[in-house]
């Protein structure tokens, strides 16, 4: 297979935009690339202040969005995480109960606190049954409750919308869904997934569900679109050599730009862009699943980032502001560049390093960091000292890898039922099938330094081979418990989860296959019956001898996979279902499957990982 691209190299539309041609044509840029000898600098501040003036008058711009009281707040947000509802961070398993309190101490500790949270909520667990977006907001318990800690705490919430969600059970129309959603929530803000932009009628139904709306779209806006949209992603926006200007924080200083590089492990060039620009950062460490932490380096220079731009707030937004300040000849020479912000007797100098040597030269003002180190950021002032705590530079820039841990299955204790396919002991090799989704597969980041990952390596087949032993013979139910087997258990035992949500909701006839279960469920019953859950293996083993038998309707089943890495938990799916969202690439591939065939589930919790599609069969061990 022959790439069309290197996806470890910028596309030619991440690229900054090289000053120049007619000023319309920067309307297109998402950096202004900036020039490379210092006496083409005024010219070309001179060009972007004409270009903003033109843009200005040839769009008709009036700033009015940005005078709303209720959403000023987004002009100073400069840490936002993205942070998916069942993060071990945020949620226990073990107390199923919410945990904001260790979320925030963690942020505060590593990066010096948040100022907001996108709360995210069903990709990429939607599909695996008929509910749509707004179920995995609406049936949340105690998520009204999250949301009124995150704000008690100081923070603003943003809600996500995915408007590529066609195929699942329909409600109201979308936008009608969304307000109502925003205004029982009190949220503050909506991520606009996959788009740059929501329409105007979209935007004033919003405003007029919950005055001062935030809306942020995922990457680069259109420059018209700036009026009514106080925020936006800088995603995968790749800078110049020498340090550009976001084109709309430039256009409007009151907009916020969050730069995101979600697969990067090297997180100091879209830290400087935001220290340069005077704007924010998305922290976003659990991409879908899966674990792409920031090193202790870049952690630190967040911290060291938000300190200064919340004490600085009203110099960033208000004060003169000179991309590419003029510097002593030997910090230019050492790779360190600046911008100045003066307003009222007060200079404040934004330093970044571009090198990979600590730089201690002179510097104008105040040095107020301690020079500037090393692919970090530096600051200096004249006429202010500000009141700052301890903000050390780590010059660790390694990865904090984690690696996921399966949790370990119960033993069996009883003999197997009599309609059993029987593996055998010993070694085993297995190919598995998958579909390539941004959730990984077992242990690591399936993109890593990659900017947007593209078909063919978005969502294409893929395989993996598992090789194991089995310790003794393992028997697998030739067919999945049914409604009436697992009816005899509950009056058998008075079983009742620890978290009853969802439990048993919509029972079907008593020989189909027992859905709306969880793994804790599957567990409970198999070993009442002396036995557990197949392992994905096991399962896979005994399917590819054709023997295992499906119920109708078809159903995914539990396996004894589950894992965690201390910030996810995922479990391994088998068998397929007769249930199929259609209409879009994101949902959870749907339709029956070969045994060979594997989906990645991130467990949600408080009783939503039971599902109408999902179901299990038991195992036993065979010891004679």
């Amino acid at each position: 297979m022959t790439y069309q691209f290197d996806p470890l190299v910028p596309r030619p539309i991440d690229r900054p935009a090289e000053v120049r041609g007619p000023l319309s044509t920067l309307d297109d840029a998402k950096i202004f690339a900036a020039p490379a000898d210092p006496a083409d600098r005024p010219a070309w501040r001179e060009t972007l202040e004409a270009w903003r003036e033109d843009a200005r008058r040839r769009h008709g711009y009036t700033g009015a969005a940005y005078a709303r009281p209720g959403a000023a707040w987004a002009a100073t947000c400069f840490t936002v995480a993205q942070v998916w509802l069942w993060d071990e961070l945020l949620y226990s398993f073990d107390e199923h109960r919410f945990t904001p309190d260790r979320f925030l101490a963690d942020a505060r500790d590593r990066f010096g606190g948040l100022d907001a949270v996108v709360l995210w909520h069903a990709y990429p667990v939607i599909g695996l049954d008929d509910r749509n977006q707004w179920d995995f907001y609406r049936d949340v318990p105690g998520l009204a409750e999250l949301v009124e800690a995150l704000h008690d705490h100081g923070l603003h919430v943003f809600v996500d919308y995915n408007p590529w969600d066609v195929g699942t059970r329909r409600g109201a129309a979308d936008l009608t869904e969304l307000a109502a959603l925003v205004a029982d929530l009190k949220a503050d803000g909506v991520f606009l997934d996959t788009l740059k932009k929501a329409e105007p009628d979209f935007v004033e139904r919003l405003e007029a569900a919950r005055p001062g709306i935030v809306l942020e779209g995922e990457s680069k806006l259109p420059v018209e679109r700036i009026e009514d949209h106080a925020a936006s992603w800088a995603q995968f926006f790749a800078d110049s050599p020498v340090p550009g200007v976001l084109r709309a924080h430039f256009y409007e200083r009151r907009h916020m730009q969050h730069h995101v590089r979600r697969w990067h492990r090297d997180h100091s060039e879209e830290l400087q862009s935001a220290w340069l620009n005077g704007v924010g950062v998305m922290v976003w460490e659990v991409v879908f699943g899966v674990w792409v932490g920031w090193s202790r380096r870049d952690a630190a220079t967040v911290r060291r980032m938000v300190t200064l731009q919340r004490a600085a707030a009203d110099l960033l937004l208000h004060g003169e502001w000179t991309p590419l300040a003029e510097l002593p000849p030997e910090a230019e020479a050492a790779g360190v560049y600046a911008s100045s912000w003066r307003r009222d007797g007060v200079t404040l100098w934004t330093l970044v390093n571009r090198s990979d040597t600590d730089y201690h030269g002179p510097l104008p003002g105040a040095d107020l960091l301690g020079g500037v180190p090393a692919r970090g950021i530096g600051a200096s002032a004249e006429g202010w000292r500000p009141d700052l705590p301890e903000l050390p530079h780590d010059p660790d820039a390694r990865f904090p890898h984690r690696l996921a841990r399966r949790v370990s299955p119960q033993r069996t204790t009883g003999t197997p039922s009599q309609d059993t396919v029987v593996v055998p002991a010993g070694p085993y090799v297995l190919t598995v099938r998958y579909r390539a989704r941004e959730t990984g597969m077992y242990q690591g980041a399936p993109y890593v330094d990659e900017w947007k990952p593209l078909p063919p390596r978005l969502h294409d087949a893929r395989t993996l081979q598992r090789e194991g032993e089995l310790a003794t013979a393992v028997a697998v139910a030739a067919t999945e418990v049914t409604n009436a087997e697992f009816a005899e258990f509950v009056a058998a035992t008075g079983y009742r989860p620890a978290n009853p949500h969802r439990f048993l909701a919509h029972p079907g006839a008593p020989d189909e296959p027992v859905t709306y279960v969880d793994l804790d469920d599957a567990r409970a019953y198999c070993g009442w019956r002396g036995g557990r859950l197949p392992t994905e293996d096991e399962w896979q083993l005994a399917g590819e001898t054709g023997a295992l038998r499906r119920g109708t309707p078809a159903v995914w089943n539990w396996t004894e996979s589950e894992h965690t890495d201390g910030r996810t938990r995922f479990v391994m799916l088998k068998g397929g279902s007769d249930y199929r969202a259609e209409g879009s690439e994101w949902y959870v591939e749907g339709g029956r499957k070969e045994p060979d065939y594997t989906v990645k589930l991130l467990l949600p919790g408080l009783g939503l990982a039971r599902s109408a599609t999902v179901g299990f069969r038991c195992a036993w061990e065979v010891t004679a």
